[in-house]
């Protein structure tokens, strides 16, 4: 009898165990890291499985990991090239291929689950897409950065509209409560249950609606200040070698609100992140790579990790071909993923966007945009030593 109590005891504690695995992985592993070990990652763009029906993809303007673990890919169907979608043409020029619908859902295992979306008589589809996010309720939301663009949609998982913010060629610039402008990100804080809408393209701000209702709430600019639409730049060259600049530049990128409630706006062409409270007020800035003479800029996607104090923030750095792994409560670099551009299977092209959240094992997901048109999974090794660590600076307020 005491055999068989014992047992049951250890198949009990065996299944606990391996349903708590998953979503313990990052903590356990850094908690059992010697000193002054980081996350290891490497480029597995093996990962995703084929597509059904002969489908391709574009740009991959937004990726997004849920709480299943199933990962949402937001892409661009008119930027699939005439010669890649040789299918769909009318008449068909050769047997492959067809550009699939914009927003993919794959489970846990890289298999396709469903696509869907696009135009509709009952809400304004974005004319670029441009971000992703499932929120806590597996709800989707999506906004665009083309012409007109002044909105962000939220569906159901199964593609249901439930929701429109703004409408079409409608914002009257960057302290509009009622219409977005060209927005690039957007995170549902559980909390407050409200939408940040990095904004963006156009705007130069975040802006917080109540996620339910689309009710406004507040917005702000850099510095938590009112944005200013007339601030003037100086040359690129001095930009990055004077003062920094009191406004956002465009585009305001992507933003992450942490448990603590520490709202990350990637202020992407100034080469910086700044941090604010909730309601607007400002903490810090750092500056990533701040000598990066590219316009396109150095900040444009984060990742915050999913243990209980979210230790790390990922930075998506695209001029430079990395991810920047970031101590979140000091904001010092601790090492690079990356680096080596290229067509490889295993160089970032044109890194653009960086799932908000890792899957719970620790994995990472990236898109790749212009003529990468990649989306692929970024492995998480387990922790050891930095294996990058002098590729990059961040460094705080000159």
């Amino acid at each position: 009898m005491k055999m068989t109590i014992a047992v049951i005891g250890a198949v009990l504690a065996l299944v606990i165990t391996i349903g708590l695995a998953p979503a313990a992985l990052e903590t356990a592993a850094s908690a059992q890291a010697p000193a002054g070990s980081v996350p290891n990652f490497e480029l597995d763009p093996l990962f995703f499985q084929n597509l059904p029906n002969r489908w391709t993809t574009g740009q991959v303007s937004g990726i997004s990991v849920d709480s299943q673990d199933h990962i949402w890919v937001l892409h661009r169907p008119a930027t699939v090239a005439e010669g890649e979608r040789s299918a769909a043409l009318k008449p068909p020029a050769a047997l492959c291929c067809i550009p699939a619908p914009p927003i993919l859902e794959f489970d846990r295992n890289g298999r396709m689950v469903k696509a869907w979306g696009g135009p509709s008589q009952e809400y304004e589809w974005p004319v670029t897409e441009h971000g992703i996010t499932v929120d806590y309720k597996n709800n989707v939301w999506i906004a665009g950065n083309g012409k007109g663009d002044q909105h962000a949609l939220k569906f159901s998982s199964a593609g249901t509209f439930l929701l429109q913010i703004g409408k079409r060629n409608q914002s009257k610039g960057s302290n509009d409560t009622a219409n977005l402008s060209g927005p690039a990100g957007i995170f549902v804080y559980q909390k407050t249950n409200e939408v940040f809408v990095a904004d963006g393209y156009t705007n130069r701000r975040l802006i917080v609606f109540d996620a339910d209702t689309g009710a406004y709430k507040r917005h702000w600019g850099a510095y938590g200040k009112r944005p200013d639409d007339t601030f003037k730049f100086p040359p690129r060259p001095e930009l990055i070698q004077g003062p920094p600049a009191q406004s956002f530049s465009t585009p305001v990128h992507s933003v992450v609100v942490a448990n603590d409630g520490l709202v990350y706006v990637a202020d992407r062409t100034n080469n910086r992140l700044q941090v604010f409270r909730l309601d607007g007020t400002f903490v810090r800035e750092v500056f990533v790579n701040r000598n990066t003479l590219q316009a396109e800029g150095t900040v444009h996607s984060f990742a915050l990790s999913r243990d209980p104090g979210q230790r790390y923030l990922y930075v998506a750095d695209g001029s430079n071909k990395a991810i920047h792994i970031l101590d979140r409560q000091t904001l010092t670099l601790l090492d690079s993923v990356g680096g080596h551009g290229g067509h490889n299977a295993r160089e970032f092209f044109h890194l653009h966007s960086l799932a908000s959240q890792p899957d719970s094992q620790g994995n990472l997901f990236v898109g790749e945009v212009n003529d990468g048109q990649r989306y692929y999974r970024v492995r998480f090794t387990g922790m050891g030593k930095p294996a990058n660590p002098g590729y990059s600076k961040v460094t705080p307020t000159p």
